[in-house]
């Protein structure tokens, strides 16, 4: 069996990597001249930045790729115990991650953290539900809007009034192994013992993972080699490219949406119709320069702040990057963001940076994300229209678990079944 792979994401590159560790034989095609997709770094007048997500956590899974890889020598792990605050009422509260925390924190009045303990006496998820309902039904409206809503939903740059619950956190609540009350799976957790793995980067960013799965199969993934058309063929299909065409069994898009229904068009058009029913978030990813010298992981704002931002990475502080923060902006928050120009959204980071620190800062770069980050909001009941032809499989984020650990575990699920299938 020949496995043909479109995409040299964090997700094709996985999959790369756990088919022919099985021993199969692959053929992976990239439009861009450089593997990895979100999870790329850049070196700026000697500064790491991130171009998509700014750490990981050290799950079983990537620690198995770094382990083959042998990148360990490379590994930085970030400082954990560092506060996570939300900016609210015009100043920065601690997140309470922790028992410790949810005492002593003003992000929550006292009747908000007493609401908390009634967490176990309400019911699980209500059919339509959105995450906002069930958020406010299960800790009551302060925590959820200025606690869970915003450490949930700004990672994706949707209110929590657009999202499904089915869709979105209660995927992530299904997939966590968590039924019944999360307060009691979170104590239960505490009182086992289990520790939640670190976070950790590498010394020149996350790409070095991107680069180093690269490098070990680079004779398995085509640069700049966009897949122009997938056509049926007798038992198989043909991928189409400006540099000829190749025959596989089966076919693995991990692209985003769009670009799989544009590639899928000619195999099943009622197929690529539901692929562009899904909607995606555009991010500004603002790179600052600060003497900013404070602890923590970094700051997010609520959409009930007069913000043009969601939010701060204090990369300087819990990952020792001297002097680097990273802020982003969305059309949630800024509305006109995608017609601004470069200079007018590093000016907006640099003002919030500054009202939400107390610190001046200065920019030093910026990346724009386009498509950007799954929405997760009512446009993903397309979900349950999505019908695969025989030999054809979607491993992306519209599809699997979000999160790079996420994009790892379902890549290698799918590297399993395919080889188990042949």
């Amino acid at each position: 069996m020949t496995v043909g792979v479109i995409g040299a994401g964090i997700s094709g590159l996985t999959l790369v990597h756990a088919l022919r560790e099985q021993g199969e034989d692959v053929l992976a095609y990239e439009a861009r001249d450089e593997p990895g997709g979100i999870m790329r770094s850049r070196q700026i007048d000697g500064r790491t930045v991130e171009l998509g997500p700014q750490r990981l956590r050290l799950t079983p899974s990537i620690e198995t790729l770094i382990d083959d890889l042998e990148l360990y020598p490379q590994l930085r792990l970030g400082a954990d115990d560092q506060p996570l605050y939300i900016y609210a009422d015009g100043d920065r509260r601690v997140v309470p991650l922790s028992a410790r925390e949810l005492l002593t924190t003003d992000l929550l009045s006292v009747g908000g953290k007493l609401r908390l303990l009634k967490e176990p006496l309400t019911a699980d998820t209500r059919p339509g539900e959105t995450v906002d309902e069930f958020l406010v039904r299960k800790f009551g409206q302060q925590a959820a809007r200025r606690f869970f809503g915003p450490l949930y939903s700004g990672l994706y740059g949707t209110d929590t009034q657009d999202m499904l619950m089915e869709y979105s956190l209660g995927r992530a609540i299904e997939n966590a192994g968590i039924d019944g009350s999360i307060v009691l799976a979170v104590l239960r957790k505490l009182l086992s013992g289990r520790e939640t793995p670190p976070i950790c980067t590498f010394d020149d960013g996350l790409g070095v993972l991107s680069n180093a799965l690269y490098e070990r199969h680079a004779d398995a993934i085509s640069l700049e080699t966009p897949v122009t058309a997938i056509q049926s063929a007798d038992g198989g299909y043909e991928l189409v490219t400006d540099d000829g065409t190749e025959t596989v069994d089966d076919v693995v898009v991990t692209t985003p949406a769009d670009t799989s229904a544009d590639l899928l068009e000619s195999v099943d058009t009622s197929l690529a119709s539901t692929l562009r029913r899904f909607n995606y978030n555009p991010i500004a990813v603002v790179f600052l320069e600060s003497s900013f010298d404070e602890d923590g992981i970094g700051t997010l704002v609520p959409s009930t702040e007069p913000s043009q931002i969601s939010g701060l990475t204090w990369n300087a502080s819990f990952l020792d990057r001297d002097g680097v923060f990273t802020c982003y902006i969305d059309p949630g928050r800024c509305p006109n963001m995608t017609e601004r120009s470069d200079s007018d959204l590093e000016s907006i980071a640099a003002d919030e940076f500054e009202r939400i620190t107390g610190a001046s800062a200065e920019p030093f770069g910026i990346h724009r994300w386009n498509p950007g980050m799954p929405a997760y909001d009512r446009s993903w009941t397309a979900m349950d229209d999505i019908e695969l032809p025989d030999g054809i499989h979607l491993c992306s984020n519209y599809v699997g678990r979000p999160g790079i650990p996420g994009r790892i575990r379902n890549a290698n699920r799918l590297a399993g079944e395919l080889a188990e299938a042949e």
